[in-house]
């Protein structure tokens, strides 16, 4: 029962999020922040763990396919397909859910203790959607771009990984990747990113909002936060390539 009057909260937060905004400029003025808070500052570790994961699957590839029978072009092609349809959507959206979920929470869940959003609902304010929707719109539009960063830093670290250690050649590689190139696998890897930058966006502010009593509650709420948007994640990700790839 906890966990049905959960989710009953939590979309009926969503049926107060995406409203009209009250104050356009406003609005304007969060959206531009959140891009920055949750979009911009997250492009550091996203590049540097794409990168040498990249080059650790290209690596481990080619040692697993250590025969004369197989072609070194597989081993890009393996890399590729890894990258683009798990690593980067899945593995890089987990990560930001640990990084910009518990951030979220805990940046909502202070202004729900100091009664800050008390002050916000007696003034009249949507405070769901003051805090949420950028939030949500923020993820929307910029999370697509990471991962597509997160796709070719990957995708390059693998390269520059078998000619720095010489375990296949830069022009096998790239003809690995050439090799039965489908671009609906790259449709399907925004459409789950999409999907679980909504995840990363809504459950921490779900967390926050309507969490109760100090300090201690907030970080709390915090690890259930991350620990309920990772799980999420792994089960959408479940049902979205058994709905698009089976």
């Amino acid at each position: 029962m906890v966990y049905l009057e959960h989710l009953g909260k939590y979309f009926l937060m969503l049926s107060r999020v995406f409203k009209k905004p009250q104050r356009q400029k406003l609005f304007y003025q969060a959206l531009m922040k959140e891009m920055e808070d949750l979009g911009l500052k997250s492009i550091g570790i996203i590049m540097f763990i794409s990168f040498f994961i990249g080059g650790v699957i290209a690596l481990q590839t080619a040692l697993n396919l250590d025969s004369p029978f197989i072609p070194d072009s597989l081993i890009g092609f393996a890399a590729k397909r890894s990258i683009i349809l798990e690593f980067a959507p899945t593995f890089c959206c987990i990560i930001l859910a640990g990084k910009v979920g518990s951030y979220i929470t805990s940046s909502i869940g202070t202004m729900r203790v100091t009664e800050q959003i008390d002050a916000l609902d007696v003034m009249g304010i949507n405070s769901i959607n003051h805090l949420i929707l950028p939030k949500v719109i923020a993820t929307l539009f910029f999370y697509p771009f990471l991962i597509l960063l997160a796709m070719c830093l990957g995708i390059f670290g693998g390269w520059l990984a078998g000619v720095l250690s010489g375990l296949f050649t830069g022009t096998d590689y790239i003809a690995g990747i050439q090799m039965e190139f489908k671009p609906f696998l790259i449709v399907y890897a925004m459409i789950k990113t999409l999907v679980f930058s909504f995840l990363i966006a809504t459950v921490p502010s779900y967390h926050g909002y309507y969490v109760k009593g100090g300090s201690i509650a907030v970080g709390r709420a915090s690890t259930q936060s991350v620990v309920w948007t990772t799980i999420l994640i792994v089960v959408a990700n479940y049902i979205l390539t058994q709905l698009l790839l089976t």
